[in-house]
């Protein structure tokens, strides 16, 4: 591809477990890729995102929150959080209205400056926005000492407030990651939205309906493994096992009857059907692994790696 005068580069998307940055992203690309829970530590990837528009290619990576790791899972969270800073032109941190600035939030803005010491691989000025989202839970006059601390103490170039579920200021805050944007190639053609494959969309979506669907033991515990997708002249086939860590999370997860399995699988399929554009048959198992998450020949298999380069 011939290099153009629009503005492009990478903008990653970090902070603190649930605090929105992958709704964020599904509402700046007007497209669900990351899936969305309660449950914190629900992204467990790296997520690239890609939004194009006549002035500007933006590629947006989403990132698992950061956090203090507990196994080898959570090591390779860290890792891929950590990549998308390595890659950012533009780095967006999100933090919640509704609890300010915390210590959480600080352990983030450390590396943040971390990173701002480097070039970014453009070898360009990398730019730290501060993102304040959840605004439509609070007043405003709760925001203004948390827009000041941001500029004058912790050093970010501008502090933007916005809600990710209602669309408050996202244009702006669209506006003024562009701005900071480099002019630069198209890194991918206009028809590419993602780098992620059928089947780890397909994954992703069948373990969104599991969070969703089972209590505070079980989703921590969860992974899903896509052991087949065949396409048939009238209809997509999925086979795929959900990983668990005890027989009582396998237990929760089929539900009394089968009627929990049951209805994970017709909520996940209907949003399969959308993505894949056609009928889908899904069937689902469960299969208990002790310490999967500790695990790293089986964190391999199941696609937990860390997290490389797009460029």
């Amino acid at each position: 591809m011939a290099d153009t005068a629009l503005r492009s580069g990478f903008v990653a998307l970090i902070g603190r477990p649930n605090v929105g940055k992958s709704t964020l992203l599904n509402a700046l690309l007007g497209e669900k890729l990351a899936i969305v829970s309660p449950k914190p530590q629900t992204t467990r990837h790296r997520i690239l995102g890609i939004l194009h528009r006549p002035d500007a290619q933006v590629m947006f990576l989403d990132s698992p929150g950061f956090h203090e790791p507990q196994h080898a899972l959570g090591r390779q969270m860290m890792e891929a959080a950590k990549s998308v800073l390595e890659e950012a032109d533009v780095i967006v941190v999100l933090i919640d209205a509704q609890r300010g600035i915390t210590a959480e939030d600080l352990r983030v803005f450390v590396q943040v400056k971390r990173a701002l010491e480097q070039p970014a691989l453009s070898g360009g000025k990398r730019t730290a926005l501060l993102v304040i989202n959840k605004v439509d839970l609070v007043k405003k006059p709760r925001l203004l000492p948390v827009i000041e601390a941001g500029v004058t103490q912790h050093g970010f170039t501008e502090c933007i407030p916005i809600s990710a579920l209602t669309g408050v200021q996202l244009e702006p805050l669209l506006a003024r990651i562009i701005a900071y944007l480099p002019e630069g190639p198209q890194w991918y053609e206009p028809h590419q939205h993602t780098d992620q494959t059928a089947a780890q969309r397909a994954g992703e979506l069948i373990r969104e309906q599991v969070l969703l669907a089972t209590r505070e033991e079980v989703p921590h515990a969860v992974a899903v493994r896509i052991d087949q997708i065949e396409e048939g002249p009238k209809l997509t086939s999925i086979q795929a096992t959900i990983v668990v860590d005890r027989p009582g999370q396998k237990a929760i997860v089929i539900g009394k009857g089968g009627l929990m399995l049951k209805s994970i699988g017709m909520k996940a399929r209907a949003q399969l059907e959308p993505l894949l554009g056609r009928k889908v048959f899904l069937g689902l198992w469960v299969k208990v692994i002790p310490g999967w998450r500790s695990n790293e020949r089986l964190l391999r298999e199941l696609g937990y790696t860390s997290a490389e380069g797009a460029r």
